[in-house]
């Protein structure tokens, strides 16, 4: 019987190891032997060859070759990537998730530079790195790509995290974030190779213009970006407060339902528990998930000797088990989301209910109407976005144009130079009394508006607030939308629909007949049942391409 494994490529020499050890020692279930194949593979490439499988996709992830076969067992470097593919894939149901192995989220820095912060008797925290990038002189910082690499992405997270504490005001966290996306974004990598050639090779280089002085990298990669015995030797800065680390979960995938073989993948799974694998994975630069490590473990100049255990994080399993953890899926796609909204160009055509019902008050809003949340929501949203972006403000109910239900308050334009008017727009989103919601007609209007005025260069969408369901008694009926909508969907120039439910009372059925009349667009349904979370839904929209239903 043979076992395929697919595992990020720097614990692949620890997992071939064992395998091999293990098979030589007459590895069999049921009196079948057992035969491993270890390939190593990018996560990235076996995630998106995961969600191809599911008729979905990741942000940010080139689609994965027909050729690309999903293995029996997967070890990619963070539990993140099942929770991504989670998010957009529901039916990913893995057998198993158990973490083999962990390597510490770490800012590395050339040591001549690390020295003159201090360090290793000084710490240095999340904060201090946010507050670089406001600095006139701030360092050339580089990050992997967070929507292709882990580490990328749980460095944005600890930092969007630090951003929050900037005096409790959600325009100056998101300023403070943005400026550091912006700046990150000019030095991001998509292979770890590409990121730590940049590092300085010589005194001369440090500080020049082509070179990063700081990245947030895990342990794994300064110890074996040292083992190269560089000039310039790469420390290992531990960040407070710790972010989540790689972790590495073995995961047995969906397909196998063999006995047999999911037997062996378990056994091969126990293998990987044991003291001899712990001393494989020290010789990869690698941590137990215990956060201890094996003999001859080259430990960073002030590594720890131990960090926290792990967990996978909360990953839904065949038996329908799941492990309990503090990050999930709707937090990474809130994360990818400002990244995109930071760094990639767009334009959106941003749709308001004002309909009487938006004059409710909200109970956990210090008796603020939806509207006024939604208004203030607005607002940040808007700052989310950097200039790369153009947007538009219609607002909507029953008769706001004459018989048309929409009325547009700004068109789409580019936030270069329209930001503030814009921003002026919102308060012009009041309710009208006693009005009705048009949301039929204006959900076709507004998607063949942004389809006329459609940039192939852009992320196209519409993205429309709602709180309840349709009430134009004299526009479209459910058989007229949905059949104008699929009329209107062109392939040749993809518009995303963006449905953001508010309060308790929108139709959800409603919502999710008009993201189905746009199959293959990656529309979405998104539910902010306490209107005071739609900041954080509206981030989590932009990251994520299917919806929370």
């Amino acid at each position: 019987m043979r076992l395929n494994v697919a595992a990020a490529p720097e614990i692949v020499p620890a997992i071939k190891s064992v395998a091999d050890q293990w098979t030589k020692a007459g590895a069999a279930v049921d009196g079948t032997c057992i035969a491993v194949d270890v390939t190593d593979e990018l996560p990235a490439t076996i995630a998106s060859a995961v969600t191809r499988d599911h008729s979905v996709a990741l942000i940010g992830l080139n689609p994965a070759p027909d050729a690309k076969q999903v293995p029996d067992v997967w070890v990619p470097d963070s539990s993140t990537w099942l929770l991504r593919i989670q998010t957009e894939a529901a039916g990913f149901l893995p057998r198993t998730a158990t973490s083999v192995a962990q390597s510490p989220l770490v800012l590395a820095m050339p040591e001549p530079i690390a020295k003159t912060f201090g360090w290793p008797k000084k710490s240095i925290g999340w904060g201090d790195l946010l507050t670089n990038f406001s600095t006139a002189e701030p360092l050339q910082v580089g990050i992997m790509d967070p929507t292709q690499d882990a580490s990328g992405l749980t460095s944005l997270l600890a930092l969007s995290q630090a951003s929050g504490a900037v005096g409790g005001d959600p325009i100056e966290a998101l300023k403070a974030k943005s400026r550091a996306l912006t700046a990150l974004d000019t030095n991001k990598a998509v292979l770890r190779e590409e990121l730590v050639a940049k590092f300085p090779k010589s005194e001369a280089d440090i500080g020049s213009s082509n070179t990063v002085s700081a990245a947030p990298l895990s342990e794994e990669d300064v110890v074996a970006y040292n083992a190269e015995r560089p000039a310039i030797p790469l420390s290992a800065i531990y960040m407070e407060p710790s972010p989540a680390p790689l972790d590495y979960p073995y995961t047995i995938m969906p397909q196998v339902v063999d006995e047999q073989k999911k037997n062996a993948a378990e056994d091969l799974l126990e293998q990987l528990q044991s003291v001899v694998a712990k001393n494989a994975l020290a010789a990869a630069g690698l941590r137990a998930p215990d956060g201890s490590y094996g003999a001859n473990f080259p430990a960073p100049m002030g590594a720890p000797k131990a960090s926290p255990a792990v967990t996978p994080a909360a990953t839904k399993s065949a038996e329908g088990t799941a492990a309990s953890a503090a990050l999930t899926g709707a937090d990474l796609s809130a994360v990818v989301g400002g990244w995109i909204a930071t760094t990639k160009p767009g334009q959106a055509l941003t749709v308001f209910d004002t309909s009487g019902s938006m004059a409710e008050t909200v109970p956990t809003a210090g008796g603020k109407t939806r509207a006024q949340v939604t208004q203030a929501a607005a607002s940040v949203g808007l700052s989310l976005f950097s200039n790369k972006w153009s947007v538009g403000v219609w607002r909507f109910s029953t008769d706001e144009n004459g018989t048309k239900p929409w009325r547009q308050l700004v068109g789409i334009t580019s936030l270069t130079t329209g930001r503030e008017k814009l921003q002026n727009s919102i308060a012009q989103l009041d309710p009208k009394q006693n009005g009705g919601t048009g949301l039929y007609d204006t959900v076709l209007d507004a998607y063949n508006h942004v389809k006329k005025n459609y940039s192939s260069q852009k992320i196209n969408s519409v993205i429309l607030f709602t709180d309840g369901a349709n009430e134009n008694a004299d526009g479209l009926t459910k058989e007229q939308v949905v059949a104008a909508l699929k009329k209107a969907q062109d392939p040749k120039r993809p518009i995303r629909l963006v449905l953001i439910g508010i309060g308790d009372k929108v139709s959800v059925d409603e919502l999710k007949m008009l993201r189905d009349a746009l199959p293959n667009s990656n529309s979405g349904v998104f539910l902010a049942p306490d209107p005071t979370k739609i900041t954080s839904i509206f981030a989590q929209a932009i990251g994520s391409r299917t919806g929370v239903i």
